[in-house]
């Protein structure tokens, strides 16, 4: 055997035993007469001991050949520690070695292998597997394992059966662009790999599976960020036979079970809020309601006041920052100066302090009277010692702007805790969104979502007005899963098709199987897939997926410890009957 325990378990129960022991070596701490090594594998450290009374000279001469790294085995004895570690569970005993085996050399790592790294961010994912040693990447992969496991167990539970869904599909026209692999078997055509199971899931409804769950690897060719990937997890979900009720209610419990399990944290029913609420009152359809700062509308109580900004804004809209009157001018003009960066382009901010004295003040001052400003801070139901901030403009740019200001006074004020968690439905989104530049509609989620049934008749009508029978999960901010009841009657899904443009042929080439499929008895169904990676993270505190993952992509797509993507040579390209000039 290699090892007849691990490196976190051994303590004083096991005093004189004799033990054998694998791992790498972390740290070595040399006095000349005696050695002191620590041994770390995936459980913990155990702390070995050589020295010249009690160590034969073969040995202590092996001990000082080991280096960072090694891989060694050694057989010893289990004894008392003279001076204790109360930081690890090994921490009373150290094992004195009678035999030591080297099983691998290792070069000196390019980075400490500990939790406070000297290595920076691109030279770890270059060496990956010696980053995954370090506690922190290792404790996130282990934390995953087991959030895995908590959901195979509840769906499980719960009657769904995990079923494989093909990876070589057919490239679909909607969504991000596809990740597409050439066929060598069928010159001049490709696959695509998959963004999501949507079509497979649907056809395992018809086939009577009734409920149906994947923890899938998904692909979208996409432009990254910290919460992408070109690749990602998704918890796959469909039921067959349910309303949305129904999904919300199972989707809901396991969320609930989750936050409970990892987090210690018990929820009721989770809040619910229309797409339209959600747009009016936070600017955004994934609010972070921790927050507070619900916007506020002013054109009734400003407008008319000779103050050109906001007479000719379409909408005026603001926050109450609470206790925040106290904010210096500084600090005033570096939001200002925020809001104006290209990457929210507004074009100011309007400010109204309600201070301590009671005194109501503004930086438009000249054109409201003391009457005036106090109907604003009533408007907010603002108190003693709040800052409003204002914003005017388009309606539409105008919500996106404050919304963005919301989220970074959140991030200031420390008002987005990592350990607080406020899970949110979002339901009644719009249907389609209609696309000036190619002057058609597209699906605000997938061509496969139904309207909600009282919409129906909008189609004929007024396509734009319908609402879907849709639903995003929203945790802290973050949107974690997203669903629908879908279209499972081929006359509304191919009125659906040919809102989005498409036209009959095109409808037949690209969906023909799950239109034929819908003509053999398609039950009643819908589904919601949640992001795997993301829920991870942010159960765990964070809100960067990229920890998560074992082997990730950099910000460019790129896999720099494998060098991938990468050039593949002519013979290959020509089994391929691909002509691609490479560039150099």
């Amino acid at each position: 055997m290699f090892r007849t325990h691990t490196n976190g378990e051994l303590n004083l129960e096991n005093l004189n035993q004799n033990v054998t022991l694998s791992g790498w070596v972390q740290t070595i701490r040399d006095k000349g007469f005696m050695m002191w090594i620590d041994l770390r594998d995936r459980y913990g450290i155990t702390q070995l001991v050589f020295d010249a009374d009690r160590s034969s000279e073969e040995l202590l001469e092996n001990a000082h050949k080991l280096g960072r790294e090694f891989v060694i085995q050694i057989e010893g004895k289990v004894i008392e520690r003279v001076s204790k570690n109360p930081k690890i569970p090994t921490g009373d005993i150290e094992i004195l070695v009678e035999k030591l085996v080297i099983l691998n050399q290792s070069e000196v790592p390019p980075f400490t292998i500990e939790d406070q790294t000297d290595g920076g961010e691109e030279l770890r994912m270059k060496y990956r597997y010696l980053d995954i040693r370090r506690n922190p990447v290792k404790e996130k992969l282990i934390f995953r394992h087991k959030m895995a496991q908590k959901v195979r167990n509840y769906l499980s539970d719960q009657n769904f059966i995990e079923v494989e869904t093909p990876v070589l599909i057919k490239s679909t026209p909607e969504g991000a662009r596809d990740f597409v692999v050439p066929s060598r078997m069928n010159p001049g055509q490709f696959y695509a790999l998959p963004q999501s199971p949507q079509t497979f899931k649907q056809l395992l409804m018809i086939g009577g599976m009734d409920r149906y769950f994947q923890i899938v690897k998904c692909f979208r060719d996409e432009d990254l960020r910290a919460d992408r990937q070109p690749e990602f997890t998704q918890i796959d979900c469909e039921m067959a036979f349910v309303e949305q009720e129904d999904v919300l209610e199972i989707f809901e419990g396991m969320t609930a079970n989750l936050l409970k399990d990892i987090a210690g944290k018990e929820f009721g029913k989770f809040p619910r809020m229309t797409y339209a609420d959600a747009m009016k009152k936070y600017g955004n359809d994934k609010p972070d309601i921790r927050l507070g700062m619900e916007f506020v509308e002013l054109n009734d109580l400003v407008q008319g006041k000779e103050f050109k900004i906001f007479d000719d804004a379409e909408l005026i809209v603001g926050i109450n920052v609470e206790g925040c009157a106290g904010y210096t001018r500084k600090q005033i003009d570096d939001l200002i100066d925020w809001v104006k960066r290209p990457q929210i382009g507004a074009s100011g901010m309007i400010w109204v302090k309600y201070q301590e004295d009671g005194v109501v003040t503004s930086s438009v001052n000249k054109f409201y009277s003391e009457d005036d400003l106090k109907k604003i801070t009533e408007k907010f139901g603002a108190k003693e010692g709040d800052l409003m901030l204002l914003m005017s403009g388009n309606e539409n740019k105008v919500r996106t702007q404050l919304s963005a200001l919301r989220m970074e006074l959140g991030n200031r004020l420390g008002l987005r805790n990592p350990k607080e968690f406020a899970p949110l439905w979002v339901i009644d989104f719009p249907l389609l969104e209609w696309d000036e530049d190619t002057e058609r509609y597209h699906a605000m989620h997938h061509p496969f979502t139904a309207p909600k049934p009282e919409d129906v008749h909008l189609l004929e009508t007024d396509p734009g007005k319908a609402r879907a029978n849709a639903y995003d999960l929203i945790l802290n901010g973050n949107e974690i899963g997203g669903g629908s009841v879908r279209i499972f009657d081929k006359d509304l899904q191919a009125k659906m098709f040919n809102l989005l443009g498409f036209t009959k042929e095109d409808a037949e080439a690209k969906f023909g199987f799950l239109m034929n499929a819908f003509q053999y008895g398609a039950p009643p169904h819908a589904g919601i897939a949640l992001g795997f990676d993301r829920l991870v993270a942010i159960l765990d505190g964070n809100e960067v997926i990229r920890d998560y993952i074992a082997f990730p992509k950099n910000n460019s797509g790129r896999d720099v410890m494998i060098d991938a993507p990468s050039k593949i040579a002519d013979e290959q390209l020509q089994e391929l009957f691909l002509k691609v000039k490479m560039k150099e």
